[in-house]
């Protein structure tokens, strides 16, 4: 795929299921017709009496097509129903004692960050403003020789603010710390190797930019062994299918990270999904989906919106951040209108991926003028 390619529809477009134009992937994942036909297959499997041994084959593909798109060993790989779930399994276990501290953010997503506050002995420690601006230079100048795990999200969920994981990580491990990276807002939008990473966890999900269904998340794990997590279920054994009730054994790969039955429809599609992720050249749709949003946030200010976006496009992530107090009532308005965009805590993201056109933010932003003559409520403030 060329960059050429990218400025026209793209073959990722013509598998869109449905009309409209879709700019809320940090969100949820627009429908495709692959997804369609992997739910069609699991209703079609959920009739026959090999229904479990397809869904577990379906499981393993999705861990493998993950694996492959990290750059990471597939027993590094545990599947879990939530990123929640995975920060609790990196934290279980460890002894929160003469390294008690985790450093985290407020712009961390917080379903990661009420992970680090349930902690029994941690102290969590926040780097960057209340706000929720960070940067790579806050994490670096508050690690200690006390922290014992640092927490970055690769993207802020809010805005879009792109961190430096490797350079954290460097700094992390010249402490002794381990790093935890929550990558759900660039896993499929952004190249992602572990290995250059240097992370020691990276967790995802499949209901975003992955173009699957919530409900299935992935647990990256440099090194598997040492103490068992806390939480386990019956795909955590060493042999799950030997169901032995009185045994609790653990696997030396990532799999003991993992609990009970995942759900089948999210493992359908995360196949389908990922085979559509795997399929693109991602330093292609990274250049693309910059150079998209330098060009929403070029117009959306001439229209005199109040947009959030970092100075460095390389600092940037796959959406762009229109500050807007009543964020949901002009994504309503804006939903009736067929433009999907996704608001969260004073701001509208507008997602972009490889399937995104100009003419889709050229909606995007014509539709929101629309907004301001109609409602009169001015750019970035409150009525």
């Amino acid at each position: 795929m060329t960059a050429a390619t990218l400025d026209r529809p793209a073959p990722l477009r013509q598998r869109l299921a449905s009309d409209g134009t879709h700019l809320a992937a940090c969100s949820i994942a627009p429908r495709t017709l692959d997804v369609d036909e992997a739910i069609a297959r699991m209703l079609h499997d959920v009739s026959r009496p090999s229904f479990w041994q397809a869904c577990e084959q379906q499981v393993a593909l999705a861990r493998e097509s993950f694996a492959r798109l990290i750059g990471a060993d597939v027993d590094q790989i545990a599947v879990l129903p939530n990123a929640s779930i995975a920060a609790h399994q990196a934290a279980s276990g460890r002894r929160w004692q003469r390294r008690h501290e985790i450093l985290s953010t407020p712009a961390e997503f917080p379903g990661i960050a009420h992970a680090w506050l349930a902690q029994p002995g941690a102290r969590v420690r926040w780097c960057g403003a209340q706000g929720g601006a960070v940067h790579t230079s806050d994490y670096l100048s508050q690690i200690t020789p006390r922290t014992a795990l640092v927490s970055v999200p690769a993207v802020t969920y809010r805005d879009a603010i792109r961190l430096d994981v490797a350079r954290i990580a460097e700094a992390a491990h010249d402490v002794g710390a381990v790093v935890f990276v929550d990558a759900y807002q660039a896993a499929g939008v952004i190249p992602l190797d572990v290995n250059a990473l240097l992370c020691d966890y990276l967790v995802t999900g499949t209901g975003k930019y992955l173009l699957g269904l919530p409900g299935m998340a992935f647990l990256y794990v440099r090194h598997p062994g040492g103490t068992p997590p806390a939480l386990t279920g019956w795909l955590g054994r060493t042999d799950p299918h030997a169901f032995r009730a009185t045994i609790l054994d653990s696997p030396p790969h990532a799999r003991r990270y993992e609990t009970g039955t995942p759900a089948a429809a999210a493992a359908y599609a995360a196949v389908a999904g990922l085979s559509l992720i795997n399929d693109l050249d991602l330093r292609q749709v990274r250049h693309h989906t910059q150079r998209l949003i330098a060009a929403a946030a070029q117009r959306l200010a001439a229209q005199g919106e109040v947009v959030r976006l970092a100075a460095d496009a390389d600092a940037q992530g796959a959406h762009l951040a229109l500050v807007e107090p009543h964020a949901e009532a002009i994504g309503a308005w804006l939903g009736h209108r067929s433009v999907i965009a996704a608001p969260r805590s004073g701001v509208l993201r507008l997602a972009v991926h490889a399937y995104t056109t100009s003419e889709d933010l050229d909606a995007v932003c014509e539709a929101i003028a629309a907004y301001r003559c109609r409602s009169r409520t001015r750019p970035g403030a409150a009525r």
